[in-house]
């Protein structure tokens, strides 16, 4: 597929990004290999043969579905919660990714992040018709430094914005990630005049550290109540 045109690209300095997981994984910041691995190295090197049993980084190269090794960080704080974005992406993907490989998605402020997991989730409870239920978040900060493609103020990026659809979006992503893009900065879907990033490459995901946790609680309703902690 040929685009008919391909978005700007902007530099893009921006610290204390916000990327909120499940509190139950913010807590296992090492892989479970680092305690009999000597160094950065041996441990590459045993992430790689566990690695070759896990069905979403097994192949060869160029029918290696999802991420190569050689594109993932170790030694680095939280490097684990890194890579997990890039490994294990949801099986129908996301806005900016198909199955096989992820992103690392982040917005640029905590009110846009809580926006975005506040829609996923309450779609969840609303496939199920119940509004019951309390779950922790944490907020995970990373900064970068780079150049991104940038759907903000273009024109006819509608259709990548698509709230209730990811298919012209994911071709998108793929056609950039191919031509070695670094990822898409666009307007979130999720609340009016937030920003959002899907980060395509590991490397480039910086200074990785925990902020604020927050509390979402679904009691008979759609929309939660939303608490710090």
């Amino acid at each position: 597929m040929i685009l008919a045109s391909v978005p700007k690209l902007s530099p893009l300095r921006q610290f204390d990004t916000c990327r909120l997981i499940p509190s139950r994984f913010a807590d296992v910041e090492d892989s479970v290999l680092g305690p009999i691995a000597d160094s950065t190295d041996e441990l590459r090197d045993l992430f790689d043969l566990d690695n070759a049993t896990n069905e979403r980084l097994r192949g060869e190269y160029g029918g290696l579905p999802g991420i190569g090794v050689d594109e993932l960080v170790f030694g680095v704080p939280n490097f684990r919660i890194i890579n997990a974005a890039y490994t294990y992406p949801r099986p129908e993907g996301s806005r900016f990714n198909d199955g096989e490989r992820g992103a690392w998605y982040c917005a640029f402020d905590a009110e846009t992040a809580l926006a975005e997991i506040t829609f996923h989730k309450t779609v969840e409870y609303q496939e199920i018709d119940r509004f019951d239920d309390s779950v922790t978040y944490q907020v995970m900060l990373a900064d970068f430094t780079s150049t991104f493609h940038d759907l903000r103020g273009e024109k006819g990026v509608e259709k990548y914005l698509d709230p209730s659809s990811y298919i012209e979006s994911q071709q998108l992503a793929a056609q950039l990630l191919e031509s070695g893009s670094m990822g898409v900065i666009y307007p979130s879907v999720r609340l009016a005049g937030g920003t959002n990033l899907a980060c395509f490459r590991p490397a480039l995901v910086g200074n990785v550290r925990k902020g604020q946790a927050y509390r979402l609680t679904w009691a008979g309703s759609p929309v939660p109540v939303i608490e710090p902690l």
